[in-house]
């Protein structure tokens, strides 16, 4: 009886394992009902073991007051490892930073992401960056990282190549990375990464910087031969596009062969970051709308952009490229229009960056950043918690999953309500 019964909890214990498997590959079968953010993992600290300095938190003239490319400051108050930067505090002390190629950040970072109820990240992989060592060392380490806590909190992964910065040629570094990450992690059987996001069957695989017009070095010839490489072996693509990609008109190419790349992708993702504030949104709620007719027309899923705000004063020295958050009011905008629209997933750009001002995660209250010399930090409003952009994404969320109408103005959140 003993050994019968044993035999049975064995069984069992088996059957929920499987299932727990299933259900984890299930859910992450398509990007249809998911926001998902990018993520960037590439800032570092002289002490991180990377041998990067502080790669993308420092300036033109290093990293110190009065120089630094970033306008937001991390809120570094729940991470395991943090370092002393050259900033000071209000109070004299120096102030603190994470580095992404800690794995304990990066475990963080999907914490919170399960926390608040965000479905998961692009991964971004500069092409760029990788055909070096130590960019391909970063990239690895922190993908590594997130495959692990993906995993961890069941949370949906992907790769986004982006193609800035590289010459017609380059994309066979893309493609031979693609070969390294398959041999290495099986994501077409999801052996090691199990959350890995597919679309229409096939691991999904990003591309972003397709008919961009601002004198890149390569060509649409060059993302011709991505895409027909991933579509050849076994991937669906998405595709990063510029915001005018249907008229050809203003940031885009005007090629005939970029709508023929379209249609052969699966998913495209238009970029709108700081092409717009809370009063100049309303003049691309049409351009949305006709965008989203095409790719029906051509059946092609599309998935729209939102962003909390924009603000690289520090990286440029120009304080006009700035979009006010407005206390989420100006995300919370685009959320709900681009739901009530009809978008069956969405973008958040991005999950972690402070360059740009467009990060979600937790960041120095306006009242707390770190004093920069003659220059200024931009903090989350001091009225909100510092995890509100989060709290909205997953309340965003809730909504797409829940297929329920979604509220004009930002939801109220209740005191103590960290979901």
């Amino acid at each position: 009886m003993m050994i019968k019964t044993c035999k049975i909890h064995v069984l069992s214990m088996l059957l929920f394992f499987s299932t727990s498997l299933l259900f984890a590959q299930k859910q992450y079968n398509s990007y249809k009902g998911l926001v998902m953010a990018g993520y960037q993992g590439w800032f570092n600290s002289p002490d991180d073991g990377a041998n990067r300095g502080w790669y993308h938190y420092k300036g033109k003239y290093g990293f110190n007051p009065g120089s630094t490319n970033v306008d937001f400051w991390p809120d570094v108050t729940e991470y395991v490892i943090t370092y002393d930067s050259p900033f000071l505090t209000k109070e004299g002390k120096p102030a603190k930073l994470y580095s992404s190629y800690d794995y304990s950040s990066v475990n963080l970072h999907f914490k919170w992401m399960q926390h608040y109820g965000v479905d998961g990240v692009f991964m971004q992989r500069f092409v760029g960056e990788i055909a070096n060592p130590s960019g391909l060392n970063q990239f690895n380490t922190v993908l590594n990282s997130a495959i692990k806590s993906a995993n961890e909190f069941d949370r949906a992964i992907c790769v986004m190549y982006d193609l800035s910065g590289i010459k017609d040629g380059d994309d066979k570094i893309l493609m031979d990375d693609i070969a390294a990450l398959e041999k290495k992690w099986n994501l077409k059987k999801r052996e090691h990464a199990k959350t890995y996001l597919f679309h229409n069957g096939k691991p999904l695989i990003a591309v972003w910087g397709i008919g961009f017009n601002d004198g890149r070095k390569y060509n649409l010839k060059t993302a011709e031969r991505i895409v027909n490489y991933l579509k050849q072996n076994g991937y669906s693509v998405l595709l990063g596009v510029p915001t005018y990609w249907r008229e050809q008109r203003q940031d885009t190419e005007s090629d005939p062969l970029l709508h023929a790349l379209i249609k052969k992708s699966d998913i495209i993702m238009p970029w709108f970051v700081g092409r717009y504030n809370q009063v100049g949104f309303d003049q691309f709620k049409s351009l949305i709308q006709a965008d989203m007719k095409w790719c029906k027309q051509h059946q092609v899923d599309y998935v729209p952009l939102c962003f909390p705000g924009f603000s690289w004063t520090n990286m440029t020295g120009s304080s006009k490229a700035f979009v006010p958050r407005d206390s989420g009011n100006f995300f919370w905008t685009q959320l709900q229009y681009n739901l009530t629209s009809g978008a069956e997933m969405l973008y958040i750009a991005m999950f972690d960056e402070v360059d740009e001002g467009t990060a979600i995660f937790k960041t120095l209250h306006q009242k707390d950043v770190p004093l920069n010399g003659t220059g200024t930090f931009v903090g989350i409003e001091d009225h909100l918690p510092n995890d509100h952009y989060l709290w909205l994404t997953g309340q965003a969320s809730k909504y797409l999953k829940n297929k329920t109408a979604i509220p004009l103005h930002q939801p109220k959140r209740k005191r103590n309500d960290s979901k």
